[in-house]
């Protein structure tokens, strides 16, 4: 067994001298290496092409998938900016609208006036009716005039402790005494539930000179509402089909899509001043 190892160890240094001394000072391949490099070169080069195309793929895919995560990313911080500028916007819209019930409020000094919020409204687009955050507890009542800048918005409907509903004049089937700014021309005007959103105005005398654009205020006959309110314009004229009368649309002059504060006017202050004046003035 050790004579055979010994051939073994013996047989292999020779192969390996002899390898070294036939590559010594070799300055060519030889014909079996260059027949292999024949064969294995095109091969070579072919797998190179394919891990090549192989990676490019890769590349190709991992940049697709990278540059959907910045996309995504930088979605996700323009909803982010847009949803910033929309908050921004609403505080900006209430700023102005309060700013304006202040100014209000000035314009109106002769009365009582309280400030509130709308806090709910029926489903839908519209104002039709809706609740405010003030109530008896801070002495509304029934009946009392509703505004915002822009005009007349209704009158309260009902009241509770902390809350009071009101109907707008665009579902309001009462009528309100109205005239037309520019002729002075008496009327009355209603919700028009043919036609959304709007009123109509039925004239007290069928020879009145309304037109088109002209501005409708609350008049001097109204037992609710003070003179001179802004209700709305003049949009369309028409006749009613069944009783031949005539009539005008009116668009309102507040926008009851974009309503969220209003100023309540108690018009009995000005009533209940203007008595305890007089007597205290008659008891002197």
């Amino acid at each position: 067994m050790n004579r055979k190892f010994k051939i073994v160890l013996v047989t292999l240094a020779a192969v390996s001298i002899g390898c070294a001394g036939f590559s010594y000072n070799r300055k060519a391949p030889t014909i079996l290496e260059n027949s292999c490099g024949y064969i294995l070169t095109p091969l070579q080069s072919l797998n190179f092409s394919i891990a090549d195309w192989f990676g490019g793929i890769a590349k190709y895919f991992k940049g697709v998938s990278s540059l959907d995560a910045e996309n995504k990313e930088l979605k996700a911080d323009l909803l982010e900016a847009r949803a910033e500028l929309n908050r921004l916007k609403l505080i900006e819209d209430e700023n102005i609208q309060l700013e304006a019930l202040v100014r209000l409020s000035q314009d109106n000094s002769q009365y009582e006036t309280i400030g509130a919020k709308v806090i709910a409204k029926d489903p839908g687009n519209w104002f039709d009716s809706f609740i405010i955050n003030k109530g008896t507890n801070y002495g509304l009542e029934k009946n009392m005039v509703v505004m915002s800048s822009e005009g007349l918005v209704g009158k309260i409907s009902e009241c509770g402790y902390n809350y009071s509903k009101v109907v707008s004049i665009i579902n309001d089937t009462d009528a309100v005494s109205a005239e037309s700014l520019r002729t002075n021309d008496i009327g009355y005007v209603v919700a028009d539930f043919s036609e959304e959103s709007k009123c109509k105005m039925q004239y007290s005398d069928k020879n009145a000179d309304i037109l088109v654009g002209d501005e409708i205020v609350t008049s001097h006959l109204s037992e609710i509402f003070p003179e001179g309110i802004s209700i709305g314009h003049v949009s369309k004229l028409t006749v009613d089909p069944q009783t031949s009368i005539q009539y005008a649309i009116i668009e309102p002059s507040v926008d009851f899509s974009n309503l969220k504060y209003v100023l309540v006017l108690n018009t009995s202050f000005e009533k209940t001043f203007v008595e305890n004046t007089t007597s205290e003035s008659e008891a002197q």
